[in-house]
């Protein structure tokens, strides 16, 4: 598996917090990923890229080199959601930021009120006008800690979960956040800020809490395996009924996808480079990284199955399951 894309992205906006260079190591190089970059380089950040030996991963080393910008314009911005993400360090760091309300893909209402909420909880200042939110930090210059309810009508915000983190690690004071995603692209984020020198505790779990710090310095990162793709790829050794070995696989975080593979019929083995039968997770020096075999019986079962924030069945796995299982013998239902 390459590294996750939905890890990468906030990964990325972390550069804007120190002008220390950052090393961000297995960046799969994606159109997201490029239209951040073209974010970043607007907003004074220097970014190269050293390919990876399949030319669609490797190493990104950014650094800040001018921090007088502080302007996110609508043409990048409405590329995709993710690009919201450099208010909060943007904010943290350079005390203001002006950025365009974000696009991305069109499933729905994705507000970003959530997000807007935890940075005035900070202490900052936040109006809007002709489509750009304006973000002000206070007289001080430093965000001030706060305890922060991030909860959703649909769950925690995993977005908002990163944004605010980063921009708590540079407050004034504790910052905790309740109701905070749980998804490992959050894990992911914490243990680089942590590398740079923020204070995070709890990532992973609903409470958060973030000890602010005066400055961040640079810091070497492995982008996490994309269970996403992992799980994409899973199925489609299941659906031609192959028999397919993964490599980079992030099993430990697939547990509900998992399951509802055995469910289905899909078979599954960790195995060893070789191809033979390996030990169990707990033998394994990290179990977010598996090597696996992947087959499946002639005959698959229906299953019913329930999307939901993680550790639950992801959201972004339904449509391949809902592939899978047009080819089980009886009734599904997907919620």
């Amino acid at each position: 598996m390459h590294g996750s894309k939905n890890a990468a992205l906030p990964l990325l906006t972390a550069a804007l917090l120190t002008d220390e260079p950052l090393l961000v190591d297995d960046v799969p190089d994606l159109s997201d990923v490029r239209n951040l970059l073209r974010l970043l380089e607007s907003l004074g950040c220097r970014c190269s890229r050293r390919a990876g030996e399949d030319d669609r991963a490797g190493r990104l080393e950014l650094q800040v080199v001018d921090e007088t910008a502080d302007r996110a314009d609508y043409e990048i911005v409405r590329t995709m959601r993710a690009t919201f993400n450099v208010l909060g360090p943007l904010l943290a760091r350079r005390g203001r930021a002006v950025i365009s309300r974000p696009g991305g893909c069109n499933i729905g209402d994705r507000p970003v009120d959530l997000h807007l909420h935890g940075f005035r909880a900070l202490g900052a200042e936040i109006h809007s006008g002709e489509g750009y939110i304006h973000a002000q930090a206070p007289a001080s210059g430093r965000l001030q800690g706060a305890r922060i309810f991030l909860g959703g009508p649909f769950g925690p915000t995993v977005t908002g979960t990163a944004n605010v983190m980063s921009a708590a690690t540079l407050a004034e004071g504790r910052t905790v956040i309740d109701s905070a995603a749980c998804e490992p692209e959050i894990v992911d984020l914490a243990n680089l800020l942590n590398a740079m020198g923020a204070r995070i505790s709890g990532a992973g779990t609903p409470s958060v809490t973030i000890d602010g710090v005066e400055a961040l310095g640079g810091a070497r990162h492995t982008v996490i395996p994309d269970r996403i793709e992992a799980g994409t790829l899973m199925i489609a050794a299941a659906i031609t009924n192959g028999d397919v070995i993964l490599e980079n696989c992030p099993l430990e975080e697939l547990t509900a996808f998992r399951t509802c593979l055995d469910a289905v019929g899909v078979q599954w083995e960790l195995v060893d480079e070789a191809g033979d039968k390996a030990d169990a997770f707990s033998d394994s020096p990290d179990s977010r990284s598996q090597c696996v075999r992947v087959a499946s019986q002639r005959r698959l079962s229906p299953v019913a199955i329930t999307t939901q924030p993680h550790p639950g069945f992801p959201t972004d796995l339904q449509a391949q399951m809902m592939a899978l299982l047009a080819v089980a013998d009886g009734n599904s239902v997907i919620t």
